[in-house]
């Protein structure tokens, strides 16, 4: 199921949002021109390996913290960014007008951290680097879930060789994609191998859930409003 847009109108313009996705697709382009080399270069500097995280933390070497953002800018290809990037662009809007401009900017790299952190504890042996903003967008995934319950998703729905739209309630699709986040997780745990972040994806909506169940300022007493 893909998001296409959702009821939640905002009242003032996502820059933040917006140029969160400017950086990060900029970002991309970029890595379009290296080579081979130094793209690997680039995602061993600046992308999270759990491996190299924990051992430089436990000898209180604070370098290997900026991975836990900057992992946040990198992608492995287009479809990986694109995907997060429409996610970003349907649900993060709203978080952003809930919590004002620079208490969103805050949000989201606070989310990217606690997904890398999450991703980190579930494969501490892990010598690759994982890049990707689906953490942090897992985190505003989270918040939306709990401060826009009554929202509606206008989600594309591929069925066979067809294709159809429907909207959704927010909850209803927001709590289908963590179970399949959580599914996807041990499914590959019993394969013995991971090749997404999945825990990353259910550290960042479970954290990103219950900052928004503990702090006020993600509720407000004004109604969504409908299309």
């Amino acid at each position: 199921m893909i998001p296409l847009r959702d009821s939640a109108r905002t009242r003032k313009f996502p820059i933040v949002n917006i140029s969160l996705i400017v950086l990060t697709v900029a970002t991309f382009i970029y890595q379009e021109t290296l080579s081979q080399e130094q793209l690997a270069n680039l995602f061993f500097q600046y992308g999270l390996i759990p491996d190299r995280f924990l051992k430089a933390n436990l000898l209180f070497y604070p370098g290997e913290i900026i991975p836990l953002f900057s992992s946040v800018f990198l992608h492995g290809g287009w479809l990986h960014l694109l995907g997060n990037m429409l996610y970003l662009r349907v649900f993060g809007d709203n978080i952003e007008e809930r919590l004002g401009h620079g208490n969103y900017l805050l949000f989201y790299l606070a989310m990217g951290a606690v997904a890398g952190i999450a991703h980190t504890l579930a494969n501490p042996l892990s010598p690759v680097p994982t890049v990707g903003a689906s953490g942090a967008v897992a985190g505003i995934l989270g918040a939306y879930f709990i401060s826009f319950p009554h929202a509606r998703v206008l989600t594309l729905i591929p069925i066979g060789f067809f294709i159809t739209t429907a909207h959704l309630p927010a909850f209803l699709y927001l709590l289908f994609w963590f179970l399949l986040q959580i599914i996807n997780a041990f499914m590959e745990a019993g394969m013995g191998a991971e090749t997404v972040a999945w825990w990353a994806h259910i550290g960042g909506f479970g954290v990103g859930a219950l900052f928004a169940l503990i702090f006020p300022s993600f509720r407000s007493p004004n109604k969504e409003r409908s299309w």
